[in-house]
């Protein structure tokens, strides 16, 4: 919570750019910290040019996060895109692809209506 906000209010890198802060997992030592991040703009460059800004930022997060937190030791930090939103809204472009596909094949069946003019 703390690194989200430093990120979001601390931080004045235009390279940044829109991001979240969606994960965060520590080594068993807690010297190590990757960090996930959503990056909402820029395509794929624009995600790998704001992954290169928050990790030169490094020092600056390590320091302020030390400093709020009254921590010994601030875990070195990594950041990485994560890409679960492009997964998930690729899944569901596929779903509803499926569902378009089997909604106009099954429309043309039982159409047809049998005569009883006996």
């Amino acid at each position: 919570m703390e690194l989200a906000d430093l990120i979001q209010r601390e931080l004045k890198d235009p390279r940044v750019g829109f991001v979240t802060v969606t994960e965060v997992r520590m080594s068993p030592d807690l010297k190590h910290a990757r960090v996930y991040v959503s990056v909402f703009e820029g395509g794929e460059e624009g995600k790998q040019e704001s992954v290169a800004a928050l990790q030169r930022a490094e020092g600056f997060l390590r320091r302020s996060l030390g400093r709020r937190l009254r921590l010994r030791y601030v875990p070195h930090l990594r950041f990485v895109v994560d890409d679960t939103l492009d997964h998930s809204a690729r899944i569901e472009e596929l779903l509803e692809e499926s569902s378009s596909d089997s909604g106009d094949s099954t429309s043309g069946s039982g159409d047809s209506e049998v005569s009883s003019d006996e």
